[in-house]
């Protein structure tokens, strides 16, 4: 197997007040293309953290992440902590510091200046990578069918929109189907159970196809047979060739995972 992502001494830090807390602390680990990682640690160990960096969310302090042997960020000194105890912190200042990263706040403005290294990860957030949250984040006032086909429209010109718009949907219905919700197209979210909700929201991020897809706690917000039945449901995609990368707090759902990456003390033991 080869890599597909490579992370090498991933070190990231927030400020508590005048403290500063780091979460990671050197953080080496790498994905093997088609496997299905468990990220597991104590509560407060920077499980979700890493996840976000793997996936191009957030960006560490020091060190460097590897899609497909390319780098991801270009990082500048820290200027600026992410407070913890007030959430003062910029988008600047999450994004690793000032300068080319982001909006830093000046005098009350607050100027955006977007770097190419920025523009190649919004690429890859929404193409090369797919995410599920525990909380399923699906957008109210558009029914199942147009949530799951979000990811494709989000980018593209509208002539191409139009172009597309019969193969994306019939993409869509097909993922919908996957995941036993053919019946749901037109439902709003507010008229699904919580293991339907988080079905369209695995649906929705293999939308285009991703390389990888990163799940953070996606059976916490359900009951055990449910989040036993969105497990499977990960795993019949893991055995189609889809790489995941998942957190959980739930040691029996981490054993059932490919490979188990433990946090301890900010490292990956």
């Amino acid at each position: 197997m080869t890599h597909i992502l490579r992370a090498t001494g991933i070190v990231k830090e927030y400020a508590l007040g005048r403290i500063r807390l780091r979460v990671l602390d050197g953080v080496d680990v790498s994905i093997d293309r088609g496997q299905f990682a468990a990220i597991v640690g104590a509560s407060g160990s920077g499980k979700s953290t890493l996840l976000h960096i793997l996936g191009a969310l957030d960006i560490p302090q020091r060190g460097q992440v590897w899609f497909e042997g390319q780098p991801m960020f270009e990082l500048e000194p820290l200027r600026r902590l992410p407070d913890l105890r007030n959430g003062t912190a910029t988008r600047g200042a999450r994004e690793g510091g000032a300068g080319a990263f982001g909006e830093v706040i000046r005098g009350g403005r607050t100027p955006t200046v977007v770097a190419p290294m920025e523009q190649q990860r919004n690429g890859l957030r929404n193409t090369a990578f797919g995410f599920v949250f525990q909380f399923y984040h699906l957008m109210p006032e558009f029914d199942v069918l147009e949530n799951v086909m979000m990811p494709a429209v989000v980018g593209r010109p509208a002539p191409r929109w139009s172009a597309d718009r019969t193969a994306l949907r019939d993409r869509a219905v097909e993922l919908l189907e996957t995941v036993e919700l053919a019946h749901r197209l037109h439902h709003r979210p507010n008229e699904l159970s919580g293991g339907e909700r988080q079905r369209v929201a695995i649906a929705r991020a293999l939308m285009n196809r991703p390389e990888v897809l990163l799940a953070d706690e996606p059976t916490g917000n359900l009951d055990t047979k449910t989040g036993g039945e969105i497990l499977e449901r990960l795993r019949a995609f893991n055995a189609a060739g889809q790489t995941i990368i998942m957190v959980t707090h739930d040691a029996e759902i981490a054993r059932r995972a490919d490979r188990t990456i433990r946090l301890v003390d900010g490292r990956a033991v």
